[in-house]
């Protein structure tokens, strides 16, 4: 089997990944997978789940979108937040939910934002249940 690195930067941090052999990231457009020796370019990420698969085992995070870049066997991942299931805090996960659910349900403020905050927290509840 091939393998890649993975390199996943936000603004503040930065997580290296060595001997990846598939990443599933969330397009714009729905779900897409990287395997080594993929075509190289760069696709607009979403809020959603990426999953890491190594020699070892299968990772997921969570982030609230970004982009991707594959070139010269290399996956670089440049996004506004990364989470593991280790750093996500369920209380404060399930906390937004209610709160985006309780935003659009009295159409006060900003219907958009609202949807992004229910999405995030959807998102880190998935991860958590992983």
């Amino acid at each position: 089997m091939s393998y890649f690195d993975l390199k996943i930067v936000t603004p503040t941090k930065s997580i290296d990944f060595e001997s990846v052999n598939y990443v599933r990231c969330p397009g714009l457009k729905g779900l897409f997978g990287i395997m080594s020796n993929h075509q190289k370019g760069i696709f607009a990420l979403d809020i959603g789940e990426i999953k890491v698969d190594n020699k070892k085992s299968s990772s997921f995070y969570s982030t609230s979108g970004g982009y991707a870049e594959f070139k010269d066997n290399k996956l670089l991942l440049l996004l506004e937040t990364v989470e593991s299931k280790s750093e996500i805090d369920k209380i404060r996960a399930e906390a937004a939910l209610k709160r985006a659910n309780e935003r659009l349900k009295s159409n006060e403020g900003d219907e958009t934002r609202a949807k992004a905050s229910l999405l995030r927290a959807q998102n880190r509840l998935k991860i958590i249940s992983r």
